[in-house]
């Protein structure tokens, strides 16, 4: 079995729903070596979350951003962390319901995402820094 590991740092996003795809293949260029395997992706944030969906269609992004700020809104007179403004505790909230991670089957070293498939950067904060992702494949 064989096992890769790259750690990159994004540049700042605003607050939405992102394609990263792109920058995580680039920064793991062995993946070519897997036949069979998987990679994962992790977010080292606790206000930014990862996800995989549709990757064609940029509307589905601003849908998802609308949905989810309507599921968690902001300024609710309960949250008690809100040091950091009115998005603080929402963007923890989001960022546990989307999750921290996400895996992607290897095969024939290529991800085997489905046709419209990509994987985004959830963006939960207004003014966010840069993000930094673990990126790990392995597999045979």
């Amino acid at each position: 079995m064989k096992f890769y590991q790259s750690a990159i740092t994004l540049n700042p996003y605003a607050r939405g729903f992102h394609l990263i795809s792109n920058e995580v293949l680039s920064a793991i260029p062995e993946i070519r070596k897997i036949n069979i395997g998987i990679l994962q992706v992790f977010v080292k944030h606790t206000s930014a979350s990862l996800t995989i969906n549709e990757n064609a269609d940029p509307t589905v992004r601003l849908d998802f951003e609308t949905h989810i700020n309507k599921m968690v809104p902001e300024n609710m007179p309960y949250y008690l962390h809100n040091y950091e403004g009115p998005d603080d505790m929402p963007a923890h909230i989001k960022a546990s319901l989307m999750g921290v991670s996400v895996a992607v089957p290897i095969t024939n070293g290529k991800l085997n995402l489905g046709i419209w498939q990509g994987i985004y950067l959830c963006e939960h904060r207004n003014n966010a820094s840069s993000r930094n992702l673990v990126i790990t494949a392995f597999g045979n």
